[in-house]
């Protein structure tokens, strides 16, 4: 598209050659003028202040065509000067020089001064402030649209920086749990092979060699666990579990110190024979869901649902609506739930129910596989930020229409004319001529019978002869009548 635009602005450009809308220049003129705008408009996303103050010289010459582009060159270069009070003054500028050379057309030095300085006035309006206003809106709006672009990145990876934070440090804090639990176990076992190691050594001195294997292997192991796991504690204090936890008498002592106006439904059996995780899973969605609760609707009624069946524990906390102002949260906590959750194979959401409040629920087997699947617990990948097409919808209703309300009446008006110009019969015989008297003829007859031929800026109407290629009858007409007859040449 480097050239297309330039060869189109020279082509409108010879229109006059084929179609005269006016007093037509001199050929040589009319491409020359052609030219001028085809290189304006190659010049003006590359040197906009340039092509600005270039246009005053097309205005010269009575080639109407080639002045009408200069509304896409105004558009094109208004959009990449800055800052805004140095466009300003080169729009002054180009106005005072645009105005200035019309006066050079011989057109307008046959018109009265006022009336060429209000066509004047008229022709920058049309020609430079509306494009030059929507060229600057949609100028203005292209730094705006790249910063809403590294924005909606940045929140974008935050977003998800912060998700994988979350679940990182869940992971962490289930890696505390295992070392708690199995630690606990391992220390058992260390404590029987010891006392296993000293009867062997009294009453069975063949086996107290294996005895003292089992011993030591179990202490390693304990030593090996604390090292692996330890570590993964983001909390030096974790939290105390035990058998209890997630059972319904954890559900409940949980329910009545969260200090809400909180309610428990427990229906089928108890958790005592579910899996040590089932049961933290359990117990960490109810505390954390009362947690939040407390924190962002403590005055709201709340009901913990617990359904166990068909080897699946189902869990919901459901607030109503609180008149207090919600809090801002980082919902890192419901992130880390999702996390334990999905690890155990189970499902979990959270959000608003159609009647208010909020909702967290969750669904979990009691006997999760030794090693669930984790598809669901990988990092999604972040979403690419959003085109510029989409930031930018709201231009075509802002700076948009209003550069469509200055190009696409210039454009209609050209149309028009060109077909009037080639659809018009302008050719009027000498005896006609002739004929047509001062003062008498009526205005009416002849555009009924020639049309209005070419007009010209000063009013009056040329009708090209039928016997002379180079001979022109110029009339003019006041309050309905002819005023003046002239035979003059292009």
């Amino acid at each position: 598209m480097r050239f297309v635009w330039p060869a189109l602005a020279f082509l409108v450009g010879l229109v006059p050659l084929i179609a005269p809308l006016a007093p037509v220049p001199h050929p040589a003129l009319t491409v020359g003028t052609a030219l001028w705008i085809a290189a304006l408009v190659w010049l003006a996303p590359r040197k906009p202040e340039w092509a600005l103050l270039l246009t005053g010289p097309l205005f010269a010459v009575n080639n109407l065509w080639a002045q009408a582009i200069t509304t896409f060159v105004v558009f094109t270069a208004c959009r990449r000067v800055m800052p805004l009070k140095r466009l300003w003054a080169l729009l002054g500028i180009m106005t005072v020089l645009q105005s200035a050379f019309s006066l050079l057309q011989e057109s307008y030095q046959s018109m009265p001064f006022w009336e060429a300085v209000a066509g004047a006035v008229i022709g920058s309006v049309f020609f430079v402030l509306f494009p030059a206003v929507s060229g600057m809106l949609l100028g203005r709006r292209r730094p705006m649209v790249r910063l809403l672009q590294e924005r909606n990145e940045y929140l974008e990876r935050a977003r998800a920086l912060t998700a994988a934070s979350a679940r990182s440090e869940e992971r962490a804090h289930i890696a505390g749990e295992m070392h708690d639990m199995l630690g606990h176990r391992l220390s058992l076992i260390s404590i029987h092979a010891g006392a296993l190691e000293l009867t062997t050594a009294r009453k069975a001195p063949q086996l107290h060699e294996q005895a003292e294997l089992i011993r030591t292997t179990s202490s390693l192991a304990m030593a090996e666990l604390r090292e692996i796991l330890g570590v993964l504690r983001t909390n030096p204090e974790p939290e105390s579990l035990d058998e209890d936890t997630g059972t319904r008498s954890d559900i409940a002592a949980l329910v009545e110190t969260s200090g809400l106006a909180a309610s428990l439904d427990w229906s089928g059996e108890d958790l005592h024979g579910a899996d040590s995780r089932t049961r933290r899973a359990v117990h960490r969605v109810v505390r954390e869901a009362l947690t939040n609760v407390a924190k962002h609707a403590p005055s709201a009624r709340t009901r913990v649902q617990v359904a166990v069946q068909g080897g699946r524990a189902r869990i919901q906390v459901l607030n109503g609506p609180s008149p207090a102002t919600p809090g801002k949260g980082t919902r890192r906590g419901l992130i880390g739930l999702e996390e334990r959750v999905g690890l155990l194979g189970g499902s979990f959401s959270a959000g608003p129910p159609v009647e208010g409040g909020f909702r967290v629920a969750a669904d979990v087997p009691l006997h999760p596989p030794a090693q669930a699947d984790q598809a669901s617990s990988e990092v999604a990948e972040i979403p690419p930020p959003l085109a510029a097409e989409v930031l930018t919808v709201p231009r075509v209703l802002g700076g948009g229409c209003l550069g469509l309300l200055a190009l696409l009446p210039i454009a209609g008006a050209l149309l028009v004319l060109l077909l009037f110009a080639l659809l018009n019969p302008t050719q009027m015989n000498a005896p006609y001529f002739d004929s047509l008297k001062v003062g008498v003829t009526d205005e009416g007859d002849i555009y009924d019978q020639f049309g209005v031929g070419q007009l010209g800026v000063d009013g009056c109407s040329r009708f090209r002869t039928s016997h002379n290629p180079d001979l022109q009858y110029k009339l003019c007409f006041r309050d309905g009548k002819l005023s003046s007859k002239v035979q003059e040449r292009p």
